[in-house]
């Protein structure tokens, strides 16, 4: 339901308001007898009429931007067939009292019947305090609506940010699980590097203690060697000039 702070209803309201003052001045120029005043009131009229023209005319187009997607404006096709019918209503009132002026006061007798049923179609005060009290109980009930709506999607929106809120932090109970399994493989590291060089030491020890072996072994051998060469050559003299 359209709310009576719609523009639509704003600009009908200063429309209506300015018609109920047109329609006065009207009658006033129908009962005046007096010519200056018939003169005056005749120029007051018929600019009055141009105006309101002017602002319906301004209304329809208005209505026909909306009539494109009337969804987008939260209207429906009802509402805006009783817009339209407003509108062409109020441009027939106004051109009716043009026709009025123009025809002129000594026609106006004949044609006072007709114009009044014309006129009977504005609508009389307690009408429009009707309308108002349903404009203003509509308008209560689209605040109730919209209060509604918002509530419900405050409370959505609510579910939402406990739900992502609910992914944070098993997202960051997974963070911590994997910063935990980082740092124990770090310290299996730093224990295996640890290891790899103490045996790293171990083994150039026991290379430098088996070099100093081989090294002895040598000087070793080459001792016997030489001690059995001598003793060859000792027994080789003995068989040669002894025998």
């Amino acid at each position: 339901m359209p709310s009576a702070q719609d523009p639509f209803y704003v600009v009908k309201y200063e429309i209506q308001d300015s018609i109920d003052k047109l329609q006065s001045t009207f009658h006033q120029w129908q009962n005046t007898s007096n010519a200056a005043e018939q003169g005056r009131l005749t120029k007051e009229v018929r600019a009055g009429c141009e105006s309101i023209e002017w602002q319906v005319d301004e209304l329809d187009k208005a209505i026909a931007v909306a009539s494109r997607d009337p969804s987008w404006y939260g209207i429906d096709e009802v509402e805006l067939e009783s817009r339209m019918t407003w509108t062409s209503s109020s441009r027939s009132q106004v051109v009716t009292m043009k026709k009025a002026l123009e025809a002129g006061k000594g026609s106006s007798t004949t044609s006072h019947s007709s114009m009044r049923q014309e006129l009977m179609r504005l609508p009389s005060s307690r009408q429009n305090d009707t309308y108002n009290q349903y404009a203003a109980r509509d308008n209560d009930d689209f605040i109730q609506s919209e209060s509604d709506r918002q509530m419900l999607l405050i409370k959505k929106q609510d579910e939402e940010l406990d739900d992502l809120s609910e992914s944070v932090r098993r997202i960051g109970g997974v963070g911590l699980t994997i910063h935990d399994e980082l740092t124990a493989q770090d310290k299996i590291l730093e224990e295996l590097g640890s290891e790899m060089d103490s045996t790293t030491n171990r083994l150039d020890f026991v290379q430098k203690k088996v070099g100093m072996v081989m090294k002895k072994a040598s000087a070793k051998g080459q001792i016997m060697m030489i001690c059995g060469l001598l003793a060859l050559f000792i027994f080789l003299f003995i068989l040669v000039f002894f025998t």
